[in-house]
């Protein structure tokens, strides 16, 4: 399917924006907390309020959200403030919901844009409003929570046949085993495929949820800006700390402003060959790379358990000595000296021999 003839997601003066931020809490605790923050956010300029509603934890047990009640709070804070409101749907129920209470925007959440019936079920709904009222709701698609563009595609491709046209996406990263970096590594390359494929799709960037750290947001907000995504979903809360649900990676609205006013827009065209995208490729495959080497450090540790257990010495001059060589022999073919191979190899062989030593070393 193609998806052509798209409407502008919002007005002319929200669109004019340098840049796009939506922002308020992960989750609509209480009217208070919903109305304190909204309000701080507006005074700072935000034309966006967004809080989330109906919450799905991956576990049973956490907090899933007030549910319908909190439309009201949304409502009111739409009416005080001036500002759109937004919230992700999962079900044609919170369609309806959400609908019928005024909201402007939805996002349909990761785990709901895996999921090709969930996602054919929201279409249907949408479909299923009246004209106008579609019309005028911005619909917005996370990507899905395994590094699947076809998956993020389709799940676009439903909403778009639902007759929606003020449509886009937001990307929040990929759900990962193990640790990292991220909460949920961005692997940006899968964003610029959509957007090469996709050139009129707005992409909204969602650094909370990449991040998963609060002092993540101002440099992943600049890295998404410096890419030329269209604008920012920012989680911001009233009291950050108490929040009860993702309380690491919310910010107050005073710090939102401060991290909006601090980022570098580049008004400018640029091609893919800039520097500033080099750069980021660069910071892309460090991150990679960092991610890499504590996988090797993991498997070196193992290998340490194994040697304690079968009591063999930690270093191994012999193997280390032809390995060495033919890494080399390889790195040179790839246009690398061998002397920084040589440096760069020693020094993973230090920290893999230090962790083994560790484990290997007599309990006291």
């Amino acid at each position: 399917m193609s998806i052509t003839d798209l409407k502008p997601l919002f007005s002319p003066e929200i669109m004019a924006s340098a840049p796009i931020v939506m922002a308020g809490p992960c989750s609509a605790e209480s009217e208070t907390q919903v109305l304190e923050t909204a309000r701080a956010l507006a005074a700072h300029g935000i034309k966006i309020f967004r809080a989330g509603v109906w919450k799905p934890r991956t576990k049973p047990g956490g907090f899933e959200g007030i549910g319908s009640p909190a439309l009201a709070w949304l409502a009111k804070a739409k009416e005080e403030t001036g500002m759109l409101t937004a919230t992700e749907v999962a079900t044609a129920r919170h369609l309806n919901e959400a609908v019928e209470s005024g909201i402007d925007v939805i996002w349909l959440g990761a785990r709901t844009s895996a999921n090709p019936f969930a996602v054919q079920e929201l279409a249907d709904a949408l479909a299923a409003l009246p004209q106008g009222r579609r019309d005028s709701l911005a619909v917005l698609v996370k990507n899905p929570v395994n590094p699947d563009l076809e998956l993020w595609l389709g799940a676009l491709e439903r909403i778009y046949g639902a007759g929606v046209r003020r449509l886009g996406a937001i990307h929040r990263g990929f759900s990962s085993y193990g640790k990292h970096i991220y909460r949920n590594p961005p692997k940006w390359r899968i964003p610029i495929e959509l957007h090469r494929r996709l050139p009129d799709l707005p992409i909204i960037c969602d650094p909370s949820h990449i991040g998963g750290k609060r002092e993540m947001i101002a440099p992943l907000s600049q890295q998404a800006l410096d890419m030329n995504f269209n604008g920012l979903i920012i989680e911001s809360h009233c009291k950050p700390d108490a929040a009860l649900s993702d309380a690491a990676q919310q910010v107050t609205p005073d710090s939102l402003s401060y991290i909006v006013n601090s980022l570098s827009l580049h008004t400018e065209t640029r091609s893919t060959e800039s520097l500033g995208l080099l750069r980021q490729q660069i910071d892309r495959l460090d991150d990679e790379l960092l991610e890499l080497l504590a996988k090797r450090m993991r498997v070196a540790r193992d290998i340490g358990r194994y040697k304690r257990e079968n009591n063999m010495p930690v270093v191994q001059p012999g193997r280390y000595n032809d390995l060495m060589q033919r890494r080399v022999d390889t790195a040179v073919s790839l246009d690398m000296s061998a002397d920084f191979i040589r440096n760069v190899l020693a020094a993973i062989h230090e920290e893999s021999v230090r962790q083994q030593l560790e484990i290997c070393a007599p309990e006291k």
